[in-house]
């Protein structure tokens, strides 16, 4: 049985009275009081995550941007310095290896910030297809051989996160260079005394959001600092299951099942086109075989609302169906959101009109699913019912 990875906010998460939980090799915190009340303080106020189990690579040298452009689908030459971009690494078969962030932070440097589990997956795949002729180096900057230059990532998302970092700045004329970061905006200060990188990014469906990238050994210093500072403006630590709630609502993906996963989705199935430049001068990984792959999707992802609270959770896989019953596509997420319905996205037929406002079913089948039943069912029996559930917009509308 393999160890679960701890981050060096381990204990500090236990003294808050953390439920810890499993993810990506790594044991984490589930919740602190409730998914529900974080993730309403994200909504409302703001919320601290622990992402420090992330990968954060360092990608540099004068060819590092050449090397990137043929390694993501994104646009890497047009990323300005001080910026942040969404992008995927694809294998020859275009299927998505990882969705990443790529950081422009310095002239011929980059961070690119992977999911926990692909971190090694990831690292492998750039370094096999580094050249020796390229002037390109990639370095894993949460490793101890990193020194000074360890970097890990938390996350502050929610309207009131800027107020609670302006209070944090050790130097008070960055307060209108913080105003003024726009969105994937990067910039470098120091808060509560440590250097970080604040990136205006994140995982949550909020406009005004926040990662901080911190060494990992001075993570908890300013996890403490932060939550000091926040506390009265309605700050929450938080944990995955709010995480997963907020991007749910938001219609972001989680890799393993709105990429990749048992359905083997790629952007072109989950309305993330955007991101991938088939128009780009460099000819990516997978390109070709990526363009054919959305020449021929026949499905695409939705996002719906079950109608009725207090009804079981729909899984991934589980069926979704029309009013007579029919199979049309497939769960992919689902979680309790702010008003207490079940939110979630599927994967569904583009031949069936489900349009916003459309009805669908969604059948949440049971860890073990009844046995058949006889022609006369005996009275008190339970049988499986579809959810019904309406088709919301494919991304909620941006709160600025």
């Amino acid at each position: 049985m393999s160890t679960l990875k701890r981050t060096t906010l381990y204990e500090t998460h236990k003294q808050l009275g953390a439920r810890m939980a499993p993810f990506g090799g790594w044991e984490m915190p589930l919740w602190y009081r409730s998914a529900r009340e974080e993730h309403l303080a994200v909504r409302n106020a703001a919320g601290l995550f622990d992402v420090t189990h992330m990968g954060v690579l360092e990608v540099s040298g004068a060819d590092a941007c050449a090397f990137l452009d043929q390694l993501t689908t994104n646009d890497v030459s047009r990323l300005a310095l001080g910026r942040a971009q969404y992008s995927y690494i694809l294998d020859d078969q275009g299927d998505v290896v990882d969705d990443v962030m790529i950081y422009h932070v310095a002239p011929q440097r980059y961070l690119m910030v992977v999911n926990a589990a692909n971190d090694e997956k990831v690292q492998r795949w750039l370094r096999d297809h580094l050249s020796p002729a390229m002037d390109c180096r990639v370095r894993d900057l949460r490793a101890p051989e990193a020194g000074r230059d360890r970097r890990a990532d938390l996350a502050l998302q929610g309207p009131r996160a800027r107020e609670i970092l302006t209070a944090l700045l050790d130097a008070p004329s960055q307060a209108a260079d913080l105003q003024a970061l726009p969105y994937t905006g990067v910039m470098a200060a120091r808060l509560a005394g440590e250097d970080v990188l604040i990136a205006r990014t994140g995982y949550t469906g909020e406009r005004v959001a926040f990662e901080l990238f911190v060494h990992p050994e001075r993570a908890p210093a300013l996890w403490d600092a932060l939550l000091a500072a926040g506390s009265p403006l309605g700050l929450y630590p938080c944990g995955l299951a709010a995480r997963d709630s907020l991007r749910t609502e938001a219609g972001l993906p989680l890799y393993g099942h709105e990429l990749a996963g048992p359905l083997n989705l790629a952007p072109c199935h989950i309305g993330f086109d955007r991101f991938v430049k088939l128009e780009k001068a460099v000819e990516f990984i997978g390109k070709p075989a990526y363009a054919q792959k959305a020449a021929q999707a026949t499905m695409h992802l939705v996002r719906f609302r079950l109608q009725e609270r207090n009804v079981r959770v729909p899984r991934l896989g589980d069926p979704v169906l029309d009013r007579r019953g029919r199979v049309i596509g497939t769960v992919t997420s689902c979680a309790q959101d702010g008003e207490g319905y079940l939110i979630g996205m599927a994967l569904v037929e583009k031949a069936v009109n489900v349009a916003e406002g459309a009805t669908i079913y969604v059948l949440a089948l049971p860890e073990r699913p009844p046995e058949p039943l006889k022609p006369f069912a005996p009275l008190g029996s339970r049988v499986l019912m579809p959810e019904p559930a309406t088709v919301l917009p494919r991304f909620p509308p941006r709160r600025e």
